[in-house]
């Protein structure tokens, strides 16, 4: 039996597999994308109403190159689909001026001379009242942060990707992934096909199609709403900032009251989380997750800490030792690719991920600097499965 062919097959189409999708079909290749589920689901990570964007970010200055493309190429999409995808509301990372976040996020700033201010504790609450923090915390306020909605995103990128021709397949599973010395065969549960490239991004997944790939710790997530005491006015995008706070050994972070499908003030915990299956991942939400946040905002924010509790949602973060995304080959032949290792920070730069990987693809190599994210600086790891 003949399979079908394909300049290249994209496996997982949330947040990077729909844009690697969209920007392999723009550029003129014929694509296949598989997906094991229906298109924008809530399995996985590509969802939950908002996801922060932010430059002056805390995770380090190598990132910045690549997030500064990720705002130019989410305008681009905005343009090209006729709808507002970034929304503009400032961001503040607060925490002690000597933790771990605070000067990273001021480094990043600095070197890349982004506009942002430094604000100490009365100038954080002068500035926002919602919050309150104690007198040894400081802040990098970003005036140019905000958020995306991913639900919106990926049925974007995946709109986009079929106008260019993508051939997008649903509620079909890859079982397996046969590199030869010309090409990729990828077996499914409803036949096969051939592929000169194959990008793997389907996330925690992705560990059970790729063995050899990176160690990846799977982790469970809650995402928390909350109507906040006296009403959600102070909290409109256009009062309440995007926020991420180190405190008491963890880092919370929330977004604006977001018009979308949960309604209500998002609030969650960025570290921490507990290792799991992502195939038997418990998606019941106990009181005690809810507490544990409740008790993070109270005196950060008492009007949400002491607020209704609305609802909850299961998200999972494919972690990597060193929280650093993977991008690139996956196997010594170079047909197989992997975009993946999101570690709950890769969001903000899918379209920018979706770039590089097209260009990987066509060129073997990206226009600005992935050697970070380079999936080989794990090579001597052994899988964690």
């Amino acid at each position: 039996m003949t399979a079908e062919k394909y300049d290249v097959a994209v496996v997982g189409l949330g947040a990077l597999g729909s844009a690697a999708c969209h920007s392999l079909a723009a550029a003129g290749l014929r694509v296949l994308g598989v997906e094991r589920y229906g298109p924008v689901h809530d399995l996985g990570a590509s969802h939950g109403e908002s996801r922060g964007v932010w430059q002056a970010y805390f995770m380090g200055p190598r990132y910045l190159p690549l997030l500064q493309r990720a705002y130019t190429l989410w305008s681009e999409l905005e343009e090209q689909s006729g709808e507002r995808l970034f929304h503009r509301t400032g961001g503040i990372c607060l925490g002690p001026a000597d933790g771990e976040l605070l000067p990273a996020a001021r480094a990043s700033a600095e070197q890349f001379g982004l506009e942002h201010e430094y604000l100490d504790a009365d100038e954080i609450h002068k500035r926002f009242p919602q919050f309150t923090p104690a007198s040894d915390c400081a802040a990098i306020y970003d005036p140019g942060s905000g958020y995306v909605q991913p639900e919106q995103t990926v049925r974007v990128q995946l709109q986009l990707a079929e106008k260019h021709g993508a051939d997008l397949r649903y509620h079909e599973s890859v079982v397996e992934i046969v590199e030869g010395a010309r090409g990729v065969r990828l077996r499914t549960d409803r036949g096969a096909y051939d592929a000169d490239h194959v990008v793997v991004a389907s996330g925690c997944w992705a560990p059970a199609l790729l063995p050899d790939l990176a160690p990846i710790q799977v982790l469970r997530k809650v995402m928390l709403w909350f109507e906040p005491g006296g009403g959600a006015q102070d909290f409109q995008p256009d009062r309440f900032p995007y926020w991420i706070w180190e405190g008491d050994g963890m880092i919370g972070y929330g977004h604006p009251a977001a018009s979308g499908l949960y309604g209500g003030v998002k609030a969650g915990v960025h570290s921490g989380g507990t290792p799991t299956d992502p195939d038997t991942v418990d998606r019941f939400v106990a009181q005690g997750e809810v507490a544990e946040i409740q008790e993070f905002l109270r005196n950060r924010i008492p009007r949400l800490g002491g607020g209704r509790y609305r609802k909850s949602a299961v998200c999972l973060y494919d972690n990597t030792p060193d929280l650093g995304f993977l991008i690139g080959q996956a196997s010594g032949k170079g047909k197989v690719l992997v975009a993946g290792g999101t570690s709950g920070h890769a969001f903000k730069f899918a379209p920018a991920i979706g770039e590089a990987i097209a260009e990987l693809v066509q060129h073997g190599r990206a226009t600005y600097d992935i050697s970070a994210f380079d999936p080989a600086r794990f090579a001597s790891s052994s899988p964690q499965r």
